[in-house]
């Protein structure tokens, strides 16, 4: 099994080119390097189903650190204070940190259906909703991006099931755990395909809720403008 750091350096690799890839088609520097940390962070996420040790202590301190940092965009677009900012970044780090780490410990195995290719698009999905922008260009190159290190993760899995000794092929009990579409567990798979389903409708709806949420900061502050101007226009009428 290929372990943490052969996760992270092959990860941040793919990331890196992916960055670049980017910079070819004429995005945002800043935009291309965003992408190419999400892929390499996504590429450790699968270990989250880990009960222990090295890889689940890293990739919820990871994630926990980045999650609120690509939310600013989305605060910002919410018409959110500095102050606010601050303190919904620290209840997503607290809820990933000590929540979303519990839910992992308690109700996943390792190589359980967080290790599938529905969890991998599952990721995509939620990247796309945390990476807000206008542009849907930028917004859908960092979701995949996060699909991306996902998907090296569950490769590197696979690839290291397979032994070569003494000139055969060995497939160790753990081939076909990490690039699959369902597990032997029937509610697992239920329950998998139902958040894809949740996060897909999500993500397919979310565009439009936030043109409606600007529309309506739109509205209101010209609204307020013009309630200012016309209590402006009183007050030198009375000053006459």
């Amino acid at each position: 099994m290929a372990n943490f750091r052969t996760h992270i350096t092959a990860s941040t690799l793919f990331g890196a080119g992916y960055a670049a890839l980017g910079q070819v088609w004429g995005l945002p520097l800043d935009s291309c390097l965003v992408a190419g940390g999400i892929c390499s962070l996504a590429g450790i996420l699968p270990d989250l189903d880990s009960d222990e040790g090295i890889p689940l202590r890293e990739t919820v301190a990871f994630s926990a650190a980045v999650a609120p940092m690509l939310m600013i965009e989305r605060f910002r677009e919410l018409g959110m204070s500095a102050e606010c900012m601050v303190l919904a970044g620290a209840a997503i780090y607290l809820t990933i940190r000590f929540g979303v780490a519990e839910v992992f410990k308690r109700y996943t195995v390792h190589r359980g259906m967080w290790h599938s290719l529905p969890a991998a698009v599952t990721l995509c999905l939620l990247t796309f909703l945390a990476c807000s922008s206008a542009d849907m260009t930028i917004r859908w190159y960092k979701a995949i991006a996060a699909l991306l290190g996902f998907v090296v993760h569950l490769s590197l899995d696979e690839i290291y099931s397979v032994q070569v000794r003494r000139g055969r092929l060995r497939l160790k009990r753990s081939f076909g755990t990490a690039l699959k579409l369902w597990g032997p567990n029937p509610w697992s798979n239920v329950s998998t395909y139902a958040k894809l389903l949740l996060v897909a409708f999500l993500a397919f709806e979310d565009p439009y809720v936030m043109h409606n949420i600007r529309q309506w900061r739109l509205d209101t502050e010209e609204g307020q403008q013009q309630m200012v101007q016309k209590l402006y226009e009183q007050s030198q009428r009375l000053w006459r």
